[in-house]
């Protein structure tokens, strides 16, 4: 079963590294990993998307607590959350008549094109994971050159934020 665990740690040479480890040693397929700054000086957050049994899960819950610069460690798969992945597609595009075509799929799909050359198009298109895996069979027809995808990032939706705070603060207990 799929996973997205969300982390937040300290900002550092090594933390990351250790976090992947930890993961690696776990024998944990990763589906993807987006890291970047948050609001807090110093302070990163990590979004995985990984493969593993719940149990499996809570273990290396409990593993990352261990990881000195980790502040919180929390398991989204069975919370309420908006999630998104950007991609970026270089589709071919050697006539007016595809460019049509291919700007009548970017449409549908509320993506945009960032770049035109000479026989191909970049877009660029935000959302849920399944909406990016459905542009792409659409756009496949078309020659795909080139894709390059974040990952996923993922947040409890407002209603939760609460009711995830209690949750994780007897993560901790248990994790004690």
């Amino acid at each position: 079963m799929k996973h997205t665990l969300v982390t937040t740690m300290d900002d550092g040479p090594s933390v990351l590294n250790r976090v992947v480890s930890l993961c690696r040693q776990r024998g944990f397929a990763i589906d993807s990993l987006t890291i970047g700054r948050t609001h807090e000086p110093h302070v990163m957050r990590l979004t995985m998307v990984v493969d593993g049994t719940r149990t499996a899960v809570e273990q290396v819950i409990k593993q990352l607590y261990k990881v000195i610069e980790v502040r919180k460690v929390s398991d989204l798969t069975e919370d309420q959350t908006v999630e998104r992945e950007l991609a970026l597609i270089k589709v071919t595009s050697k006539s007016p008549a595809l460019r049509a075509e291919i700007m009548q799929v970017v449409d549908i799909y509320r993506a945009r094109v960032v770049d035109v050359a000479q026989s191909s198009m970049t877009v660029e298109v935000t959302g849920p994971t399944d909406k990016i895996d459905s542009i792409l069979t659409l756009l496949k027809p078309y020659g795909i050159k080139e894709i390059v995808r974040t990952g996923v990032v993922a947040m409890a939706r407002g209603a939760m934020a609460g009711q995830e705070r209690g949750r994780e603060v007897a993560r901790l207990r248990e994790v004690s």
